[in-house]
């Protein structure tokens, strides 16, 4: 707790009038899309296993928590030590299996109860009330986990698989009737589909996705490489698309 607290001393210095010009003109505004960029830094580098970088990018994001919390103390709101209390006291109210005489003897029973503790703290109408904004792909799996909680689920893969066969055909019907209302509603019931298909198998869509990114990315570099012109722009589809089977080969031998 002492480094925390130096942690929290360093940024009420660099936010002082004799501090840092930049640290000092910070808003809750203008972090925002550095604590994005912050929050996915720290993503690639537990996917990467590298537990010095891993490190460095949490202490990034707890700077970010510190900063934002002084910037609220400095508006008389609240402070970092009423962020950890706050928190806490969450964590103990929703595991009363934990810390109370409630039972949950497996994470359905788990995941039952934080809803319910949720919906009766938070007093929505719905349990898709107040769902934070996320990338669309995390915002459709959540949407699915809630759904389920509720019941409203396939009992198993098949079901989910047969829906997005249905879900397919439509999207079809609806690119040869080149409707792009109806082409953009059925693409995303398509995409909707697969990531359910994929949290029944317990898969994260955003990795899924991102690791094809990336696997994209290494392909594509290997085609530029492999290439016997420079000029790698103006080579024909076909030219491109025979490179390409080469450097899936060499990649995945």
């Amino acid at each position: 707790m002492e480094k925390v607290q130096e942690l929290v001393n360093i940024v009420k210095k660099l936010r002082s009038p004799e501090g840092c010009p930049w640290d000092k003109e910070q808003t809750f505004q203008s972090l925002t899309p550095c604590i994005i960029e912050e929050a996915y830094e720290l993503v690639d580098a537990i996917e990467s296993e590298d537990f010095t970088h891993i490190k460095e990018e949490l202490g990034d994001v707890l700077l970010h928590i510190v900063m934002l919390s002084n910037m609220a103390e400095e508006q008389e709101k609240f402070d970092y030590q009423a962020v950890a209390e706050d928190v806490g006291n969450k964590m103990i109210r929703r595991h009363p299996h934990v810390f109370g005489d409630a039972k949950a003897d497996n994470v359905d029973e788990v995941w039952k109860n934080w809803e319910a503790i949720k919906k009766k703290e938070k007093q929505t109408a719905s349990i898709m009330d107040k769902i934070p904004k996320l990338p669309a792909l995390l915002e459709a799996q959540k949407l699915q986990k809630k759904a389920k909680r509720a019941g409203f689920d396939w009992d198993n893969t098949e079901g989910a698989i047969n829906k997005l066969h249905e879900e397919l055909n439509e999207f079809t019907e609806a690119c040869e009737s080149k409707n792009l209302k109806e082409i953009e509603d059925e693409a995303g019931d398509v995409i909707f589909s697969v990531v359910n298909i994929l949290r029944k198998l317990d898969i994260n869509a955003e990795d899924v996705l991102r690791k094809s990114n990336k696997k994209f990315v290494k392909r594509f570099q290997k085609m530029e490489e492999i290439s016997s012109t420079s000029d790698f722009n103006h080579l024909t589809f076909e030219e491109k698309v025979d490179l390409w089977a080469q450097a899936k080969k060499k990649l995945n031998p």
